[in-house]
């Protein structure tokens, strides 16, 4: 199986679905069950791609554990009425040696000029990471060809600034342009988010996203 771990579309702005993939993945991330059932409920209502909306809860997994995930995919199945799928191609073990190609890919389109720097530093924490973050995270999970990585960053910047990881957003902040997400889409995105970061939280990223786009 082949997967192009590449940017797959230019965002130029923050549409209908892409408001609630961003809001679902801060709910999962950040908030309660209560929380996460009101935003899928209301990806439901809107008619977001659903494939999206799952592709979404798979990915929450790694920025807001098992758990979490779980419990929103049991939620969201219960919402959609969707059955679980009877197969998924695209994280069978098979591809094991796939997955570490389009990790390095998807990994070295999100850091851009960053990404051998990246590669070194994670190695000097433990060559263990460095193999998770390529083969589990770039690789098994966020190059998975059913939703692009332009939306995929997106949501990856709602989950870190939600759980206040100020390297990990600075960096997929980085991230999202480099994935074909535009200026005004992450703008959007960030606005977005005030309600789950409450006024000096948002005030504070909102100064951090100027610094990375370069208006500071």
């Amino acid at each position: 199986m082949t997967r192009h771990a590449t940017v797959a579309v230019t965002l130029p702005a923050l549409d209908v679905e892409t408001r609630s993939l961003v809001l679902v993945s801060a709910a999962i991330c950040g908030g309660s069950e209560a929380d996460a059932r009101e935003a899928l409920s209301a990806a439901h209502s809107a008619g977001t791609n659903a494939n999206w909306v799952e592709e979404v809860l798979l990915q929450s997994y790694l920025f807001a554990g098992f758990p979490r995930a779980l419990n929103a995919m049991r939620e969201w199945r219960r919402i959609s009425g969707r059955p679980a799928p009877a197969s998924d191609a695209p994280s069978d073990p098979s591809n094991a040696a796939q997955w570490v190609v389009d990790g390095e890919r998807t990994c070295a389109t999100v850091y851009g000029e960053f990404y051998e720097r990246l590669r070194h530093n994670i190695t000097g924490l433990h060559i263990a990471l460095d193999r998770f973050m390529i083969t589990d995270g770039y690789g098994k999970v966020l190059s998975r060809p059913a939703l692009d990585l332009a939306r995929r960053e997106l949501c990856v910047v709602a989950a870190c600034a939600v759980q206040r990881q100020d390297r990990q957003l600075h960096s997929h902040l980085h991230g999202a342009l480099n994935a074909g997400a535009s200026v005004a889409a992450i703008s959007d995105a960030i606005d977005l988010l005030r309600p789950h970061l409450g006024d000096d939280d948002h005030r504070r990223y909102s100064l951090l996203w100027r610094r990375v786009r370069g208006d500071s």
